[in-house]
C-alpha cells in the first residue's frame, strides 16, 4: 500500500531544489527490507568530517565496492562463490551474506576521502568542501539614492 503526500507547500518555498521531489519519492518506495540490511551508522567526526560505518561481516575486502558517480556514494558487497556444501554443514547461519547494493544521496559540496575495512565493519570518510562562491557572504544594503545612482550608471 502507497500512501501518497502533497509536498507542494514545501516546494513553493524552495529555489534549486528540483529533484527534492523524486528524492521523496523515493524514500517512500523502500520498505524495511531495503533499508536494513546492512547497518550502518553515520557519525560527525568534526566541523566538515563525516564517516559511514557499514556492519558487513563475513565479507572480505575483495568482495565489496564502493563507487561515488555524480552525488551518489554506491556500496555493493557480492559473495564470492560458496565453499562446496559438502564441504561445510550449518546447524544455524545468521550471518547473513547476501548480496547488497546500498545507495546514498550526497550534497554538491560532500567528497569521498578515503574507505577503511577491519573487523567486519568499513568505513568510508566524508568530507564538506565548501568554495568559496558558495560561503555566506553579507550584502549590503543602499539606500533610494544609491540605487538611483546604480540605475544611472548602468544606463
Amino acid at each position: 500500500m502507497r500512501t501518497a503526500f502533497d509536498f507542494t507547500p514545501l516546494l513553493r518555498s524552495s529555489i534549486g531544489f528540483e529533484n527534492l521531489n523524486r528524492l521523496v519519492d523515493l524514500a517512500t518506495r523502500m520498505t524495511d527490507a531495503d533499508t536494513a540490511f546492512p547497518p550502518y551508522n553515520i557519525e560527525k567526526l568534526g566541523e566538515d568530517r563525516y564517516r559511514i560505518t557499514m556492519a558487513v561481516a563475513g565479507f572480505d575486502r575483495s568482495e565489496l565496492d564502493i563507487t561515488v558517480q555524480e552525488n551518489s556514494l554506491i556500496v555493493s558487497g557480492r559473495a564470492a562463490e560458496e565453499q562446496k556444501a559438502e564441504d561445510r554443514t550449518f546447524l544455524h547461519r545468521g550471518i547473513a551474506k547476501r548480496a547488497f547494493e546500498r545507495r546514498c544521496q550526497l550534497a554538491d559540496v560532500i567528497k569521498v576521502t578515503g574507505a577503511t575495512f577491519e573487523n567486519g565493519l568499513l568505513n568510508i570518510d566524508l568530507v564538506r568542501e565548501v568554495p568559496e562562491h558558495k560561503k555566506p557572504r553579507k550584502v549590503e544594503i543602499g539606500g533610494a539614492a544609491a540605487a538611483i545612482e546604480g540605475e544611472k550608471a548602468a544606463a
